[in-house]
């Protein structure tokens, strides 16, 4: 019994790392191009809104004048799939204060390579002026999220 579910375990890793091999590898980099309905920035550009944000569709990342995180994931995910929920909320919450966007790559392939992505979910936090801040892979929760935009300026 105890070598079956070690067995399981690795071909579950194996099976990951192949299916993480396959999003980053051999795909296009792609800019992504996002819908601009959304309410406009302080410098003229539009912002597109929160459920734009959370779509899974590429975007223009980081978000002009605004923290933005961005959360690298994919649907079909399990540890992003516990994410949903989260970005969900967040999104709504911080609606107008700071970008959470949610981006698919298992859908998009591309983007796992635009942004580095080695494993999924990974999330990366920018600060108002566009620069890189902190990055973290696999799940994180609310609070964790909600410290870092609070350290971020986030109010």
């Amino acid at each position: 019994m105890r070598i079956r579910k070690t067995v399981a375990g690795l071909i579950a890793l194996v099976l990951v790392g192949v299916l993480m091999t396959a999003c980053s590898s051999g795909a296009s980099d792609t800019k992504g191009a996002s819908d601009t309905k959304g309410a406009s920035d302080t410098k003229g550009a539009a912002v597109p809104s929160a459920s734009e944000l959370i779509s899974g569709a590429p975007q223009s990342v980081p978000v002009p004048g605004m923290v933005t995180m961005v959360d690298i994931g994919a649907h079909a995910c399990v540890p992003c799939r516990m994410m949903t929920p989260i970005i969900e909320e967040l999104s709504r919450e911080y609606d107008g204060r700071a970008a959470i966007v949610f981006i698919d790559v298992w859908v998009n392939q591309g983007e796992a390579r635009r942004y580095g992505v080695r494993a999924i979910p990974t999330q990366i936090f920018y600060d108002a002026n566009g620069e890189e801040r902190y990055r973290h892979e696999g799940f994180l929760d609310k609070d964790a999220i909600v410290r870092k935009l609070t350290e971020l300026g986030v109010r």
